[in-house]
């Protein structure tokens, strides 16, 4: 992100803020004991490969393509089969970096079983998808589960909004749409749980970071326990939780 905005940040720092949040992540998930999908590059899962493997034995590991700044549809198989050689364990999912749009024919030649890389809003300057489905669906014989976005408005419940919108309101805004759809599909980037203040990106992506930022989630995992079940989205599509029409 920093690239984006002129500020040059090298690999390596880019892996240790990475990386270092990543840690922070992995203790509060620890603490309550609770499953996720981490979607990682397969760039990253190689400077960290002892971390990924370990990490798979509790959780989902899927894919972000190979590298965050670079793509060529080459990857998407070339990521699948990298971080499956890491982890021993079977990549299921994609999640394309930055959200792009990514051809499901493509997704499903690199023998992948679900894509999660629409969020089903209008975000200026980045995607308008305003048009599609809110809920799971399939496109080109692709399961699609887009990120979550409330029922009526399609207010987006993704990181900016965790870290901007007060929490309360936040915390609202996910129940209801808890309620609505009976699930909950939400993402955040382990940098965010690092001192990022230095770091010359708009202030409205760093507002809550570090040790804040991990207190916030601390309590949105607290609050959400009492109502329901954190799961992967592998386990949550073999236990039919997530139930899709086929468009």
């Amino acid at each position: 992100m920093p690239l984006e905005y002129g500020q040059p940040i090298s690999v390596t720092e880019q892996m240790d803020i990475g990386k270092k949040g990543l840690d922070a992540i992995t203790q509060l998930i620890n603490l309550h004991a609770v499953n996720c999908t981490l979607f990682t590059t397969a760039n990253f899962a190689l400077h960290y490969p002892g971390e990924m493997k370990t990490l798979a034995a509790k959780h989902e590991i899927a894919s972000h393509t190979f590298y965050h700044s670079a793509f060529e549809t080459t990857h998407l198989a070339e990521s699948k089969k990298t971080l499956e050689q890491i982890t021993g364990c079977q990549v299921q999912g994609l999640r394309m970096p930055r959200m792009r749009t990514v051809d499901m024919k493509d997704v499903a030649a690199a023998g992948y079983r679900y894509d999660s890389s629409v969020n089903p809003t209008f975000l200026p300057g980045r995607y308008n998808n305003l048009h599609l489905p809110r809920k799971p669906y399939t496109d080109n014989s692709m399961l699609r589960l887009p990120v979550s976005v409330t029922p009526h408005l399609r207010i987006p419940l993704f990181w900016l909004s965790f870290k901007n919108f007060p929490y309360a309101f936040y915390k609202m805004l996910a129940l209801q749409t808890l309620k609505k759809d009976g699930y909950l599909s939400l993402y955040f980037h382990p940098w965010e749980f690092t001192d990022i203040s230095h770091i010359k990106i708009p202030q409205y992506s760093k507002r809550y970071s570090g040790s804040r930022l991990l207190e916030r989630l601390d309590k949105l995992m607290t609050d959400l326990k009492k109502e329901g079940e954190f799961c992967t989205v592998s386990s949550a599509l073999e236990q039919g939780h997530l139930l899709y029409p086929k468009i």
